[in-house]
């Protein structure tokens, strides 16, 4: 039921809908070579269209994934990099686990210890709501809670790797002041500890290079 509402009135099959949604998202490709690739087996589908399908799907696609995504652990690298937005030049802050997996991003205008609070606010928002939904989910599929363990996202990091940046300090220090962050959480600059989340930004930056950045911030 929930699948037929969501691709209500769509021209085409969800599969193939979701085929091209995943394909945008995940590889460096633009909405032209999805329209070429879906010409190549023989279906008619205009750029624009695929376009739509994107900015429909795409956010109720990633709620209804998080809740499935891979345990994150308590070791967070964070970095931020430059990333053009509507031709304009922003900051896109970007956090993953020690193991690389993705935690939260966001824009931001600024590059200073507010758009870094705001960040860790996100962050910490992000992984206790995923905490909640995995713990939700698994509770449903399981079938004896008396003999199986369920493990869950770790909402609150036991520490947190940035580079230089003097903004990451004191935003860190404001946080656990206001008591949004305990103060038990190390704040760690070294910057060989970021080799994984800086390199990562490079796979980010392969998939805006087609499509020549992102036109809109949502």
């Amino acid at each position: 039921m929930h699948t037929v509402t969501l691709f209500k009135w769509r021209h085409f099959q969800s599969e193939i809908i979701v085929l091209c949604v995943r394909w945008y998202l995940r590889s460096s490709l633009s909405y032209r070579d999805l329209e070429e690739i879906l010409a190549e087996w023989g279906l008619a589908v205009d750029h624009t269209t695929i376009f739509r399908w994107v900015q429909h799907s795409a956010p109720e696609l990633e709620k209804r994934c998080r809740p499935h995504l891979k345990d994150t652990n308590n070791s967070w690298r964070v970095d931020e990099t430059s990333i053009k937005i509507r031709k304009t030049w922003m900051y896109l802050y970007r956090a993953v686990d020690s193991e690389g997996n993705t935690l939260e991003f966001l824009l931001s205008p600024t590059r200073d210890a507010e758009a870094a609070k705001r960040f860790f606010l996100k962050a910490l928002q992000s992984c206790t709501e995923s905490t909640s939904q995995i713990g939700s989910v698994r509770e449903n599929e399981v079938t004896s809670s008396a003999s199986v363990a369920l493990p869950a996202s770790q909402s609150v990091p036991r520490v947190i790797n940035v580079d230089k940046n003097a903004a990451y300090p004191k935003a860190i220090a404001d946080l656990k002041a206001a008591g949004a962050l305990p103060e038990e959480v190390e704040l760690r600059q070294v910057k060989s500890l970021n080799n994984l989340i800086e390199q990562d930004h490079r796979f980010i930056k392969r998939l805006t290079k087609p499509g020549m950045g992102f036109f809109s911030c949502y």
